[in-house]
């Protein structure tokens, strides 16, 4: 049962970020750019076709960790990040200083859960691994998304 939650608490909070992260970005570009000069302009050009296929690559993610059921490194590892994932959404809404994508359900659903399901598990420790996860996730699945549609040459 809570192995399976973390797929549901995760689509739930995905939904939002699918319903609003494109336009969100779109929306905000000018400031992300001027607030974070460091990262490339072209992060933030995030249209909705990328962010649907991000989101359908880490539901992959999240249900094979689901799959692998609460005794898995993998699961713990994924719970933990998802908490984590959680915390960074709250710390995004009050730099912005207004909503970000995510920010609704991060403390109704995300975190909830994360606690939750974290008191749940009989083995808590994290494998080395693990704090490699969510940024090898979310950086993977966004590389694997502008690769997926980038648009493409057509010459016949």
């Amino acid at each position: 049962m809570a192995a399976w939650g973390l797929l549901a608490a995760w689509t739930l909070h995905d939904a939002e970020e699918l319903a609003t992260m494109a336009s969100w970005a779109r929306e905000h570009r000018t400031e992300l750019a001027e607030r974070l000069p460091w990262i490339p302009e072209r992060v933030w050009e995030l249209d909705q076709r990328h962010v649907t296929v991000a989101i359908g690559l880490m539901g992959a993610l999240v249900a094979s960790a689901a799959a692998s059921g609460p005794k898995s490194g993998l699961y713990r590892a994924a719970v933990a990040s998802f908490g984590v994932h959680g915390v960074i959404h709250l710390a995004q809404a009050a730099a912005m200083r207004g909503y970000t994508p995510g920010a609704v359900t991060a403390p109704l659903v995300v975190i909830p859960y994360s606690v939750w399901a974290w008191r749940r598990l009989e083995d808590r420790r994290l494998p080395a691994w693990s704090w490699l996860l969510l940024p090898l996730a979310l950086g993977g699945v966004h590389a694997a998304a502008h690769v997926l549609t980038k648009p493409r040459d057509r010459h016949f």
